[in-house]
């Protein structure tokens, strides 16, 4: 389980949060990424595109890395303070709250990284 709450406001924090996500998923783990804070922006579509961080691998690449083996969740408070809905998220990304959250994290042999 890896969790970002850094977005355009820490690029590097970031990137770093979504390339772990990709790399793990590449690698066959399985990965639950939760987007909350300023990261829920990126579970809108074209939203990574405008993402830049020199040195980095796109934006858009990680998500859809992550997107196509993983799991990506938006956090329900964050998607409601910035008036996201399910609507409006990219496809396969889901919304959940806490409750969810800690279920995941409780699981046997899940491992959490904060970005």
């Amino acid at each position: 389980m890896i969790k970002v709450t850094a977005g355009a406001d820490s690029p590097e924090r970031c990137s770093q949060a979504f390339t772990v996500a990709a790399v793990a998923v590449a690698s066959g783990v399985e990965v639950s990424l939760w987007l909350t804070g300023e990261s829920a922006w990126f579970a809108l579509p074209d939203r990574a595109a405008a993402f830049e961080l020199p040195h980095s691998a796109p934006l858009p690449d990680l998500v859809e890395t992550v997107r196509a083996g993983g799991l990506i969740t938006l956090c329900t408070q964050c998607a409601a303070r910035r008036g996201i809905g399910e609507q409006d998220v990219l496809e396969g990304v889901r919304i959940a709250g806490a409750q969810v959250f800690v279920q995941e994290i409780m699981a046997d042999g899940v491992q959490a990284l904060v970005y």
